[in-house]
């Protein structure tokens, strides 16, 4: 067989097909990659070339430079951080007790019939209430006091998680739960080794979606009425036409949003590694 015969041999030509393939995919993921490291300064530098040429007026729309200088004097006199600290300090506990009551009536209703007979209209009827129709009713009742806070994001997170808790435990594989029970499996043990593993996928995406909504839920609260954090000091900072202040409040509530939905996620990948 001649040299050329040789390179134009079937295996040849796969495995340049193959090499051809593995670098037009490893080209595309570089291209992707650079393009999503390179979205967030390019938004940034078209954000400062819009208020520098003075398209709009910066009393109204303030240059990132302004903002960030807002969230500097904020940083420095200590407003930031204790803002920060209590909406925090709102977004966890709510969160977890949200988070919690809506796993175990989740199971509840999806595991005992009656339950479900009771309360899954009931729930059904109150879940399209937005948390911020809510804020008068919370006010009459709490006050201004931290309970009232916490109770409301709580509301806002206990619904997501009780419908993918429910469906999530609902939709079970019977065959699993059949093969468990003919080896003994009851009660709590089945329970915690087939039916909550099992759903945990479903639940997992239902408290990942409470964590967006927490937020949320969050500014609601504080705009309905409170004496400090980071959606109280946007709304301070509107009254007194401070834009910059303004915007500093709304980047540092999308990062923390961000930040705890992508902990989230990566907690959530290594606790239901079986997902």
């Amino acid at each position: 067989m001649s040299t050329q015969d040789e390179f134009n041999s079937p295996a040849i030509e796969s495995a340049f097909g193959s090499f051809t393939a593995s670098t037009s995919l490893s080209l595309g993921n570089v291209a992707r990659r650079l393009a999503l490291s390179s979205s967030l300064p390019l938004f940034l530098l078209a954000w400062q070339l819009v208020s520098s040429l003075g398209v709009v007026n910066p009393r109204l729309f303030p240059s990132p430079v302004g903002v960030a200088k807002a969230l500097a004097e904020e940083a420095v006199t200590g407003v930031l951080w204790s803002d920060l600290a209590m909406s925090v300090l709102r977004v966890v506990v709510g969160y977890v007790a949200g988070a919690a009551f809506g796993v175990a009536v989740g199971v509840l209703t999806a595991r005992v019939s009656l339950a479900a007979r009771w309360l899954v209209p009931l729930f059904q009827l109150l879940r399209p209430i937005p948390p911020i129709a809510l804020v008068p009713v919370v006010l009459f009742w709490f006050g201004l006091s931290e309970l009232g806070k916490f109770v409301l994001v709580a509301w806002g997170v206990f619904f997501a998680v009780w419908l993918a808790a429910h469906l999530g435990v609902s939709r079970c594989d019977p065959l699993l739960l059949r093969a468990a029970s003919s080896m003994g499996a009851k009660g709590r043990i089945l329970l915690s080794r087939v039916v909550l593993p099992g759903a945990m996928p479903a639940i997992v995406i239902g408290l990942r979606t409470a964590v967006g909504i927490s937020f949320y839920t969050l500014v609601a609260a504080e705009l309905g009425g409170t004496f400090a954090g980071v959606a109280y000091r946007v709304d301070i900072a509107h009254q007194n036409m401070q834009t910059g202040a303004m915007f500093g409040g709304l980047v540092v509530l999308g990062v923390i949003s961000a930040a705890a939905d992508t902990a989230f996620a990566a907690a959530s990948r290594r606790l239901v590694f079986w997902s």
